[in-house]
């Protein structure tokens, strides 16, 4: 076991000051003042460590029949940072109880990377693909810059639930979509477990803010939006900031995200008017005050190098 510590910055040659010179400089201060160990000299600088090991738990959490299902629907495609995010997302999702992860690639076929990295993740899962045309994608002169990236994958995603449970009863849980570059909180899934129908919550780093939310009346009631984007939208909120009950995606077969006739910002509004009205949403983290979900973006590598003979191996799995 190591510790990190940081110095004591002190005017004079207190033992506090010879201790920090000491961890900076050596040990050989530490013996001329006598100090017998470690431990000794963590306690002249901050007090006692903190040392916790009594977190003993299996990977992943064993399943239980009594605990709510969380459906996570993840849309991906390929670029360079795909297998760190998916990485980083299913460290996460191992930690959650009673989750089946719903991967859905932007692609005409099933990529190895993904299907590997799905196999060895340890969670339940359900691969799937569809690619999204040409003339849907962003980033085209010709193309309507508002048509949203992933709204294809969600929407199959949806499909293969309903196709999964049209003969049999589903399970008591929830549907979320969970992009693969969003930083979430292990809470943030405890509080959506138990939606009855659409919970709804703050997200981070949207919209140009620090963060966007449900307005959340004393009586516990979403009355409005938090936003600057456009508040008047019937549903001003994140993709990140709601979860849907299970049986109500099974009892409502037509609601779906819209790719025609649909602003730019529109694509939660157009699902989630097919669903609920504002009433009937239930405002979870703390009545909308507690932020649990982060819109963070990796950044994009600098591969400048890349294609230089003699330098990097194309077959390595990145």
């Amino acid at each position: 076991m190591s510790f990190f510590f940081l110095p004591s910055f002190v005017s004079e040659d207190t033992d506090e000051n010879v201790t920090s010179k000491a961890l900076l400089n050596g040990t050989s201060a530490l013996r001329e003042e006598g100090f017998p160990s470690c431990i000794r000299q963590q306690q002249s600088i901050g007090g006692t460590p903190k040392v916790i090991q009594n977190y003993v738990y299996s990977r992943p959490p064993p399943w239980s029949d009594t605990l709510p299902t969380i459906f996570v629907i993840t849309p991906t495609y390929t670029r360079p940072v795909q297998k760190a995010e998916l990485t980083r997302l299913a460290n996460t999702f191992l930690h959650v109880q009673n989750l089946h992860w719903v991967v859905v690639e932007d692609s005409p076929r099933r990529t190895n990377l993904v299907s590997n990295l799905l196999e060895k993740a340890g969670l339940n899962f359900t691969h799937l693909n569809v690619e999204t045309p040409k003339s849907l994608k962003l980033g085209l002169s010709w193309i309507p810059s508002h048509t949203p990236r992933g709204t294809l994958q969600r929407n199959l995603g949806l499909h293969w639930l309903r196709d999964s449970f049209s003969n049999t009863a589903p399970p008591e849980g929830v549907v979320y979509f969970a992009d693969d570059d969003n930083t979430y909180s292990l809470e943030l899934f405890e509080e959506m477990r138990y939606t009855r129908r659409v919970s709804v919550w703050p997200v981070a780093f949207v919209g140009g803010l620090r963060y966007e939310s449900p307005k959340v009346s004393p009586a516990g009631k979403v009355v409005g939006w938090k936003t600057v984007f456009d508040p008047n939208r019937p549903f001003a909120i994140d993709m990140a900031g709601f979860a849907i009950s299970i049986k109500l995606i099974l009892e409502k077969p037509q609601a779906s995200f819209k790719l025609e006739g649909v602003k730019g910002g529109y694509q939660e509004t157009s699902l989630l008017k097919d669903l609920v009205t504002m009433d009937g949403l239930e405002p979870k983290a703390a009545n909308c005050t507690k932020v649990l979900v982060w819109h963070t973006r990796t950044e994009r590598p600098t591969l400048v190098n890349e294609g230089k003979r003699g330098f990097t191996d194309p077959r390595v799995e990145v």
